[in-house]
């Protein structure tokens, strides 16, 4: 009884002459991989069990879901591995490589035959090269850093013939999204697939990479394709090995055995919020889009951006559409840029990121806001994977042509004129209310408990760091409050309503950010006095009617924290109740008053 592919990869790695189905088996692995996605907590298991690595040359890092640690905790947890790495002589692909998976097979490292394990769930995008990759979790990956190996339940394997001829406007996206319409998300599920027909021993490598890494969307373990003599060349040069074609025996078992009119596929794009969800592009009405994305583990290769410069050339995304691209890796923008391509996209007006997996996983390119329509080369569009808005998945020529339209359509129907977005219409006659603004009692006398913190030169980002920026809501500002502040991390806990704060020369320097005020109003915080401020920050925090106090000399106060103060706007008599002492600080100046009666410049 002969094997099927991924069975007979699971054989060569394993000490037994054959394996079924359902059966349980220690498999050796060739390469052993951590992203920053997951990194820092396989490094943690690492350190907490005191394990070893089996084999460092056959371990590694890549770096590749936010390329440039845009995000704080990715750049922490980046750092964490590549201090790691440091310690144990690993290889780390940083973040000028791209998307690791690709690295995998454009290294060399992933071949016919091979086996190879990541943090990252499309690993067996692997599958394009006739390899075995799966994705695990930091639990699984330490294991096999440390054993070599790790136990897997051997899959029952299906067999998919695509028979005629492949249709010339389908592309690599669009036979993917076909097997998506065909089987759903869960027909395949728990299944080793394997490809076959005439057209498919065409795919180029591209166009393999692009049907695999949609595996994890059909629900299957692995979409496998026996390597053609190309992708057997292109290995071999990678590895700098003389590799055997792994094959599916031509006696091997399936459970079930599978046949598609290859001629029947046609262009297809996915509906928001399940990739499964699938039908023609031509059946989805001129859709307006705000936003279009080429790029991630599924589309971000050479000839998918080749296939959006042939659309761009010589056009421009459509008024108020923002088009992303970003590269699979660092080679890919290379040969995109030698090419002219980059280019191209500039002309167009799109956005070009550096390399890496862009939108998914909160990365560095590619999310979209509530309300916002995207059309995306991406192979998720599970509500909030790439965004709060809306994502239709689509192949690249697809993308390009719906970004220059305005709205989605395919190549051959993109107007001479794109959409644009018009203002929403106003009723006749309907009354515009205008508020009367009025000026609010406000109390011009505070008293409250001291925070006396003894420094110069508080920054914005140490009152309320850049990682919260996205922040608008005044009632979640407060929490957040100088917890980059060294000594104060905790303030926001402890501080009480009504306290005051008071700090020394140049408080809220930096950056213009309003939420450097907000944060205290959400607090309850009364007022802060200084020495002097931000230039941007006196301004900001005017406007917002909170009340700040510049002093000359704070020293008379004879301050401790925890002291009571009372503070008059309007004198500008700054006292305090434990020793009666007072100074003269600058009392609210007209503007000041008028401002804060009004409760801030808006009214």
């Amino acid at each position: 009884m002969g094997l099927t592919l991924l069975e007979k990869i699971l054989v060569n790695h394993s000490n037994k002459s054959t394996v079924k189905p359902g059966e349980i088996v220690d498999i050796f692995i060739d390469a052993r991989v951590a992203r920053d996605f997951g990194g820092a907590n396989v490094v943690k298991n690492m350190r907490n069990n005191n394990l070893t690595l089996a084999d460092p040359k056959l371990t590694m890092f890549t770096f590749d879901c936010n390329p440039g640690g845009s995000d704080q905790k990715y750049a922490v947890n980046q750092q964490i591995c590549r201090v790691y790495a440091r310690e144990n002589s690993l290889k780390v692909y940083d973040i000028n490589s791209g998307i690791g998976t690709h690295i995998l097979m454009d290294e060399g490292l992933a071949y016919s035959g091979s086996t190879a394990v990541s943090t990252d769930s499309h690993a067996n995008i692997l599958g394009a090269v006739g390899a075995f990759g799966q994705g695990m979790g930091d639990q699984d990956i330490a294991a096999a850093w440390a054993n070599g190996k790790v136990w897997f339940k051997v899959p029952a394997s299906i067999k998919i013939t695509l028979n005629g001829r492949r249709p010339v406007n389908v592309s690599a996206k669009d036979i993917a999204l076909n097997l998506l319409a065909e089987f759903g998300a869960n027909s395949l599920l728990g299944y080793s697939v394997e490809i076959y027909g005439t057209d498919v021993d065409k795919l180029t490598l591209d166009e393999r990479i692009t049907i695999s890494s949609m595996a994890t969307e059909m629900g299957c373990i692995a979409i496998l394709f026996t390597p053609s003599a190309e992708i057997m060349k292109f290995s071999e040069k990678m590895s700098g090995k003389k590799l055997e074609l792994v094959q599916a025996d031509a006696d091997a078992v399936y459970e079930k055995e599978l046949e598609l009119d290859f001629g029947s596929f046609s262009p297809r794009a996915a509906r928001p919020g399940k990739p499964h969800d699938t039908i023609p592009v031509t059946e989805l009405d001129k859709i307006k889009i705000d936003s279009a994305f080429i790029g991630s583990c599924t589309n971000g290769r050479i000839e998918d951006l080749r296939a959006a410069a042939a659309i761009l050339k010589g056009r421009k995304v459509a008024p108020g559409v923002v088009l992303k691209i970003v590269p699979a890796t660092d080679e890919v923008w290379n040969i995109a840029l030698a090419e002219g391509l980059i280019k191209i996209f500039k002309d167009a007006e799109a956005l070009v990121g550096n390399a890496g997996c862009a939108g998914c996983a909160a990365g560095q390119i590619g999310q979209n806001g509530e309300g916002e329509i995207t059309i995306s080369t991406g192979n998720r569009n599970f509500p909030g994977k790439q965004g709060k808005g809306s994502v239709y998945l689509a192949a690249p020529a697809t993308v390009a042509a719906s970004a220059v339209a305005g709205y989605i359509t395919t190549p051959d129907r993109i107007p001479e004129i794109p959409a644009i977005f018009t203002a929403p219409e106003h009723k006749e006659g309907l009354a515009v209310a205008k508020k009367e603004k009025k000026c609010v009692d406000k109390p011009t006398m505070v008293e409250g408990r001291v925070w006396f913190i003894k420094e110069d030169n508080i920054d914005t980002d140490m009152i309320f760091h850049n990682r919260y920026l996205t922040i608008t809501d005044l009632a979640e500002m407060g929490q957040y409050t100088f917890d980059n502040l060294a000594g104060y991390n905790d303030f926001a806990k402890k501080a009480k309503t009504g306290d005051i704060v008071v700090v020394q020369k140049n408080f809220g320097s930096g950056s213009s950010r309003q939420q450097a005020v907000d944060c205290f109003k959400s607090l309850g915080i009364q007022a802060i006095l200084a020495e002097s401020y931000g230039s941007i920050y006196e301004r900001n925090a005017i406007n917002a009617a909170f009340p700040i106090i510049t002093y000359k000399d704070i020293r008379p106060l004879e301050l401790s924290d925890g002291d009571v103060i009372n503070v008059d706007f309007i004198s500008g008599i700054v006292k305090n109740l434990r020793n009666g002492k007072t100074i003269q600080a600058e009392p609210f100046s007209e503007v000041q008053m008028e401002i804060y009666h009004k409760n801030g410049i808006f009214g």
